[in-house]
Protein backbone atom coordinates (compact mmCIF):
# COMPACT_ATOMS: atom_id res chain seq x y z
CA UNK A 1 0.00 0.00 0.00
CA UNK A 2 1.30 3.53 -1.05
CA UNK A 3 1.15 6.21 1.57
CA UNK A 4 -1.78 7.47 3.29
CA UNK A 5 -1.98 11.28 2.28
CA UNK A 6 -3.62 13.64 4.90
CA UNK A 7 -6.73 15.01 4.21
CA UNK A 8 -5.17 18.67 3.64
CA UNK A 9 -2.57 17.15 1.28
CA UNK A 10 -5.99 15.12 -0.69
CA UNK A 11 -7.75 18.78 -0.90
CA UNK A 12 -4.23 20.58 -2.26
CA UNK A 13 -4.16 18.04 -5.34
CA UNK A 14 -7.60 18.52 -5.90
CA UNK A 15 -7.05 22.29 -5.75
CA UNK A 16 -4.11 22.28 -8.49
CA UNK A 17 -6.40 19.83 -10.68
CA UNK A 18 -8.74 21.73 -13.86
CA UNK A 19 -10.30 18.88 -14.83
CA UNK A 20 -11.28 15.81 -12.45
CA UNK A 21 -12.96 12.83 -13.62
CA UNK A 22 -14.64 10.44 -10.94
CA UNK A 23 -14.70 6.82 -10.63
CA UNK A 24 -17.49 4.70 -8.55
CA UNK A 25 -17.42 1.43 -7.77
CA UNK A 26 -19.32 -0.94 -9.87
CA UNK A 27 -22.56 -2.66 -8.52
CA UNK A 28 -23.30 1.11 -7.03
CA UNK A 29 -24.82 1.68 -3.92
CA UNK A 30 -25.81 4.75 -1.87
CA UNK A 31 -22.49 5.40 -0.83
CA UNK A 32 -20.19 5.23 -3.65
CA UNK A 33 -22.94 7.16 -6.05
CA UNK A 34 -23.86 9.98 -3.17
CA UNK A 35 -20.31 10.43 -2.60
CA UNK A 36 -18.81 10.60 -6.58
CA UNK A 37 -22.17 12.95 -6.99
CA UNK A 38 -20.98 15.53 -3.83
CA UNK A 39 -17.78 15.38 -4.88
CA UNK A 40 -18.33 16.32 -8.41
CA UNK A 41 -20.99 19.13 -7.37
CA UNK A 42 -18.44 20.64 -4.72
CA UNK A 43 -15.59 20.79 -7.50
CA UNK A 44 -18.27 21.90 -10.00
CA UNK A 45 -18.57 25.00 -7.75
CA UNK A 46 -14.97 25.41 -7.26
CA UNK A 47 -14.96 26.40 -11.02
CA UNK A 48 -13.58 22.67 -11.92
CA UNK A 49 -14.38 20.58 -15.16
CA UNK A 50 -15.88 17.74 -13.60
CA UNK A 51 -17.76 14.45 -14.07
CA UNK A 52 -18.46 10.88 -12.45
CA UNK A 53 -17.73 7.93 -14.85
CA UNK A 54 -20.14 5.40 -14.97
CA UNK A 55 -20.22 1.72 -16.77
CA UNK A 56 -23.90 0.64 -15.96
CA UNK A 57 -27.47 1.94 -14.89
CA UNK A 58 -27.93 3.98 -11.55
CA UNK A 59 -29.94 1.54 -9.69
CA UNK A 60 -33.50 2.59 -10.21
CA UNK A 61 -33.80 3.26 -6.31
CA UNK A 62 -30.64 5.62 -6.30
CA UNK A 63 -31.42 7.46 -9.73
CA UNK A 64 -32.80 10.64 -7.68
CA UNK A 65 -29.45 11.48 -6.45
CA UNK A 66 -27.86 12.27 -10.04
CA UNK A 67 -27.38 15.61 -10.77
CA UNK A 68 -26.25 15.72 -14.44
CA UNK A 69 -22.97 14.76 -12.98
CA UNK A 70 -23.16 11.05 -14.62
CA UNK A 71 -21.58 10.14 -18.07
CA UNK A 72 -21.05 7.16 -19.91
CA UNK A 73 -19.10 8.65 -22.30
CA UNK A 74 -15.61 7.50 -20.23
CA UNK A 75 -13.85 10.23 -22.84
CA UNK A 76 -15.85 13.29 -21.68
CA UNK A 77 -12.98 14.51 -20.86
CA UNK A 78 -10.16 13.91 -22.37
CA UNK A 79 -7.05 13.99 -20.75
CA UNK A 80 -8.17 14.65 -16.87
CA UNK A 81 -5.61 16.39 -14.56
CA UNK A 82 -6.47 13.81 -11.71
CA UNK A 83 -8.91 10.55 -11.68
CA UNK A 84 -9.98 9.84 -8.58
CA UNK A 85 -11.71 6.66 -7.53
CA UNK A 86 -14.24 6.91 -4.37
CA UNK A 87 -15.32 4.08 -2.16
CA UNK A 88 -12.98 1.10 -4.20
CA UNK A 89 -10.91 -0.92 -2.28
CA UNK A 90 -9.17 -2.22 -5.28
CA UNK A 91 -8.77 -1.77 -8.86
CA UNK A 92 -11.07 -4.18 -9.58
CA UNK A 93 -13.75 -2.56 -8.45
CA UNK A 94 -14.22 -0.87 -11.76
CA UNK A 95 -12.12 -3.08 -14.12
CA UNK A 96 -13.47 -1.83 -17.11
CA UNK A 97 -12.89 1.83 -16.59
CA UNK A 98 -9.44 0.68 -14.95
CA UNK A 99 -7.19 2.04 -17.70
CA UNK A 100 -8.92 5.55 -18.36
CA UNK A 101 -8.16 6.07 -14.54
CA UNK A 102 -4.86 5.22 -15.42
CA UNK A 103 -4.79 7.94 -18.09
CA UNK A 104 -5.07 10.30 -15.49
CA UNK A 105 -1.99 12.81 -15.17
CA UNK A 106 -2.63 11.58 -11.34
CA UNK A 107 -4.91 9.10 -9.75
CA UNK A 108 -6.68 9.63 -6.25
CA UNK A 109 -8.39 6.85 -4.09
CA UNK A 110 -10.48 8.32 -1.51
CA UNK A 111 -12.02 5.10 0.58
CA UNK A 112 -12.98 3.60 4.17
CA UNK A 113 -12.54 -0.13 3.56
CA UNK A 114 -9.85 -1.57 5.96
CA UNK A 115 -8.84 -3.49 2.92
CA UNK A 116 -8.16 -0.67 0.44
CA UNK A 117 -5.27 -1.21 -0.98
CA UNK A 118 -4.20 2.66 -1.50
CA UNK A 119 -3.21 1.70 -5.49
CA UNK A 120 -2.98 5.48 -6.74
CA UNK A 121 -0.93 8.33 -6.54
CA UNK A 122 -2.63 10.40 -3.67
CA UNK A 123 -4.46 7.93 -1.32
CA UNK A 124 -6.44 8.92 2.02
CA UNK A 125 -7.95 5.97 3.52
CA UNK A 126 -10.20 6.03 6.79
CA UNK A 127 -11.27 2.84 7.97
CA UNK A 128 -12.72 4.46 11.09
CA UNK A 129 -15.22 6.45 8.75
CA UNK A 130 -18.74 4.46 8.53
CA UNK A 131 -18.86 5.56 4.73
CA UNK A 132 -17.01 7.16 2.00
CA UNK A 133 -19.45 9.90 2.06
CA UNK A 134 -18.28 11.06 5.59
CA UNK A 135 -14.83 11.61 4.13
CA UNK A 136 -16.42 13.73 1.47
CA UNK A 137 -17.89 16.14 3.87
CA UNK A 138 -14.35 16.73 5.43
CA UNK A 139 -13.25 17.37 2.42
CA UNK A 140 -15.68 19.90 0.86
CA UNK A 141 -15.13 21.63 4.42
CA UNK A 142 -11.57 21.41 3.73
CA UNK A 143 -11.79 22.81 0.07
CA UNK A 144 -14.37 25.61 1.42
CA UNK A 145 -17.58 24.02 -0.58
CA UNK A 146 -21.08 25.63 0.36
CA UNK A 147 -22.50 22.30 1.00
CA UNK A 148 -26.02 22.81 -0.82
CA UNK A 149 -29.09 21.10 -0.52
CA UNK A 150 -28.05 18.85 -3.56
CA UNK A 151 -24.75 18.14 -2.12
CA UNK A 152 -25.87 17.30 1.31
CA UNK A 153 -28.65 15.29 0.59
CA UNK A 154 -26.39 12.93 -1.48
CA UNK A 155 -24.31 12.82 1.32
CA UNK A 156 -27.23 11.97 4.07
CA UNK A 157 -28.10 9.11 1.42
CA UNK A 158 -24.47 7.61 0.97
CA UNK A 159 -24.39 8.20 5.26
CA UNK A 160 -28.12 6.00 5.86
CA UNK A 161 -27.06 3.01 3.37
CA UNK A 162 -23.87 2.70 4.46
CA UNK A 163 -25.12 2.97 8.48
CA UNK A 164 -28.18 0.75 7.63
CA UNK A 165 -29.95 3.93 9.06
CA UNK A 166 -27.63 3.88 11.97
CA UNK A 167 -27.95 0.36 12.80
CA UNK A 168 -24.53 -0.95 11.64
CA UNK A 169 -21.90 -1.01 14.50
CA UNK A 170 -19.92 1.03 12.20
CA UNK A 171 -21.64 3.88 12.83
CA UNK A 172 -20.07 6.41 14.63
CA UNK A 173 -20.70 9.76 16.82
CA UNK A 174 -19.17 11.74 13.75
CA UNK A 175 -22.25 9.94 11.92
CA UNK A 176 -24.83 11.61 13.70
CA UNK A 177 -22.94 15.34 14.41
CA UNK A 178 -22.79 15.05 9.97
CA UNK A 179 -25.95 14.29 10.24
CA UNK A 180 -26.95 16.74 12.40
CA UNK A 181 -25.10 19.58 10.07
CA UNK A 182 -27.20 17.92 6.88
CA UNK A 183 -30.37 18.62 8.71
CA UNK A 184 -29.76 22.19 9.28
CA UNK A 185 -28.60 22.55 5.73
CA UNK A 186 -32.24 22.10 4.86
CA UNK A 187 -32.05 18.99 3.45
CA UNK A 188 -35.36 16.83 2.70
CA UNK A 189 -34.62 13.88 4.86
CA UNK A 190 -38.14 12.51 4.33
CA UNK A 191 -38.16 12.95 0.58
CA UNK A 192 -34.24 10.50 0.68
CA UNK A 193 -35.69 8.07 2.72
CA UNK A 194 -38.53 7.66 0.62
CA UNK A 195 -36.72 7.33 -2.78
CA UNK A 196 -34.84 4.91 -0.98
CA UNK A 197 -36.83 2.81 1.08
CA UNK A 198 -40.57 3.11 -0.31
CA UNK A 199 -39.71 2.60 -3.85
CA UNK A 200 -39.62 -0.94 -4.97
CA UNK A 201 -40.18 -2.06 -8.56
CA UNK A 202 -43.21 -5.00 -8.35
CA UNK A 203 -40.81 -6.94 -9.81
CA UNK A 204 -38.58 -6.83 -6.79
CA UNK A 205 -41.47 -8.33 -4.75
CA UNK A 206 -41.90 -11.58 -6.87
CA UNK A 207 -37.80 -12.21 -7.24
CA UNK A 208 -37.79 -11.33 -3.39
CA UNK A 209 -40.41 -14.20 -2.57
CA UNK A 210 -38.49 -16.65 -5.12
CA UNK A 211 -35.10 -15.74 -3.83
CA UNK A 212 -36.16 -16.48 -0.04
CA UNK A 213 -37.12 -20.08 -1.15
CA UNK A 214 -33.88 -20.86 -1.81
CA UNK A 215 -32.72 -20.44 2.31
CA UNK A 216 -30.42 -22.42 3.80
CA UNK A 217 -29.33 -22.95 7.34
CA UNK A 218 -25.85 -23.73 8.23
CA UNK A 219 -23.80 -23.85 10.86
CA UNK A 220 -26.73 -24.98 13.18
CA UNK A 221 -28.62 -22.20 12.30
CA UNK A 222 -25.75 -19.59 12.76
CA UNK A 223 -25.23 -18.93 8.96
CA UNK A 224 -27.78 -18.46 6.49
CA UNK A 225 -27.23 -18.36 2.13
CA UNK A 226 -29.84 -18.18 -0.04
CA UNK A 227 -28.87 -17.44 -4.17
CA UNK A 228 -30.32 -15.94 -7.35
CA UNK A 229 -29.89 -16.99 -10.81
CA UNK A 230 -30.06 -15.56 -14.12
CA UNK A 231 -33.44 -17.77 -14.99
CA UNK A 232 -34.92 -17.21 -11.95
CA UNK A 233 -34.68 -13.66 -12.48
CA UNK A 234 -35.63 -13.57 -15.79
CA UNK A 235 -38.76 -15.64 -15.19
CA UNK A 236 -39.59 -12.64 -12.68
CA UNK A 237 -38.96 -9.89 -15.17
CA UNK A 238 -36.38 -8.76 -12.48
CA UNK A 239 -33.32 -7.10 -12.69
CA UNK A 240 -30.32 -8.02 -10.46
CA UNK A 241 -30.61 -4.55 -8.40
CA UNK A 242 -34.11 -5.32 -7.19
CA UNK A 243 -32.08 -8.07 -5.52
CA UNK A 244 -30.55 -5.28 -3.09
CA UNK A 245 -30.96 -5.72 0.70
CA UNK A 246 -31.42 -9.59 0.34
CA UNK A 247 -28.29 -10.01 2.75
CA UNK A 248 -29.57 -7.77 5.18
CA UNK A 249 -32.60 -9.68 5.39
CA UNK A 250 -30.95 -13.14 5.79
CA UNK A 251 -28.86 -11.51 8.61
CA UNK A 252 -31.98 -10.39 10.20
CA UNK A 253 -33.21 -13.94 11.23
CA UNK A 254 -33.17 -14.70 14.95
CA UNK A 255 -29.58 -16.39 15.83
CA UNK A 256 -28.23 -15.78 12.66
CA UNK A 257 -24.64 -14.34 13.21
CA UNK A 258 -23.61 -14.83 9.67
CA UNK A 259 -25.36 -14.00 5.91
CA UNK A 260 -24.86 -14.62 2.46
CA UNK A 261 -26.42 -14.03 -0.34
CA UNK A 262 -25.76 -15.75 -3.80
CA UNK A 263 -26.09 -14.07 -7.07
CA UNK A 264 -24.98 -15.70 -10.24
CA UNK A 265 -24.05 -12.80 -12.67
CA UNK A 266 -22.22 -14.86 -15.46
CA UNK A 267 -22.34 -18.47 -16.27
CA UNK A 268 -19.02 -18.87 -14.78
CA UNK A 269 -18.83 -16.13 -12.48
CA UNK A 270 -21.21 -16.02 -8.85
CA UNK A 271 -20.71 -12.94 -6.89
CA UNK A 272 -21.76 -13.31 -2.81
CA UNK A 273 -22.33 -10.63 -0.88
CA UNK A 274 -21.61 -11.62 3.15
CA UNK A 275 -23.01 -9.77 6.51
CA UNK A 276 -22.44 -10.54 10.03
CA UNK A 277 -23.86 -9.75 13.33
CA UNK A 278 -21.63 -9.52 16.23
CA UNK A 279 -18.17 -11.14 16.09
CA UNK A 280 -17.25 -12.62 12.75
CA UNK A 281 -15.05 -10.40 11.04
CA UNK A 282 -16.44 -11.22 7.44
CA UNK A 283 -13.46 -9.07 5.79
CA UNK A 284 -11.35 -12.08 6.70
CA UNK A 285 -13.61 -14.45 4.73
CA UNK A 286 -13.53 -12.41 1.54
CA UNK A 287 -10.23 -11.51 1.54
CA UNK A 288 -9.51 -15.65 0.94
CA UNK A 289 -11.46 -15.20 -2.00
CA UNK A 290 -9.67 -12.19 -3.22
CA UNK A 291 -12.42 -9.88 -1.94
CA UNK A 292 -12.80 -6.97 0.29
CA UNK A 293 -15.05 -5.30 2.95
CA UNK A 294 -15.65 -3.91 6.58
CA UNK A 295 -15.65 -6.36 9.44
CA UNK A 296 -19.48 -7.01 9.35
CA UNK A 297 -19.91 -6.45 5.51
CA UNK A 298 -18.12 -7.60 2.44
CA UNK A 299 -17.87 -9.27 -0.75
CA UNK A 300 -16.37 -11.30 -3.17
CA UNK A 301 -15.93 -13.28 -6.77
CA UNK A 302 -15.87 -17.04 -7.96
CA UNK A 303 -15.30 -17.81 -11.19
CA UNK A 304 -17.46 -20.65 -11.04
CA UNK A 305 -21.43 -21.70 -11.84
CA UNK A 306 -23.79 -20.42 -9.04
CA UNK A 307 -24.60 -24.01 -7.61
CA UNK A 308 -20.70 -25.32 -7.78
CA UNK A 309 -19.45 -22.08 -6.20
CA UNK A 310 -22.38 -22.45 -3.29
CA UNK A 311 -21.10 -25.79 -2.66
CA UNK A 312 -17.59 -24.99 -2.21
CA UNK A 313 -18.67 -21.80 0.33
CA UNK A 314 -20.97 -24.29 2.17
CA UNK A 315 -18.60 -26.23 3.21
CA UNK A 316 -16.24 -23.47 3.90
CA UNK A 317 -18.77 -22.06 6.32
CA UNK A 318 -19.32 -24.86 7.93
CA UNK A 319 -15.50 -25.57 8.60
CA UNK A 320 -15.38 -21.85 9.83
CA UNK A 321 -17.81 -22.20 12.37
CA UNK A 322 -16.28 -24.98 13.56
CA UNK A 323 -12.99 -23.70 14.24
CA UNK A 324 -14.53 -20.24 15.48
CA UNK A 325 -16.98 -22.34 17.85
CA UNK A 326 -16.31 -19.85 21.14
CA UNK A 327 -15.78 -17.03 18.65
CA UNK A 328 -17.42 -14.11 20.10
CA UNK A 329 -15.50 -10.51 19.96
CA UNK A 330 -18.33 -8.29 20.68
Amino acid sequence: MKENNTLKEIAGELMRASSVLIFPHISMDGDTLGSSIALCRGLRDKGKTAYVAIEEEIPEYLRFLDDGSCTFDIDVISEPDLCVCVDCAHIERFIHRKDKFLKGKATMCIDHHRTSQGFADFNHIDGRAAATAEIIYELLNEIDVAVDKIIGEAIYAAIITDTGNFQYSNTRVESHLITAELFNLGIDHSYVCMMLYQNDRIEKLHISGKILGTIKMMASGKAAMAYVTREMLDRAGALMTDTEGTSEILRNISGVELSLFAKETKFDETKFSIRSKTWVDVSEISMKYKGGGHKRAGGFTINKPAFEAIKMIEADIEEYFASHSGGNDN
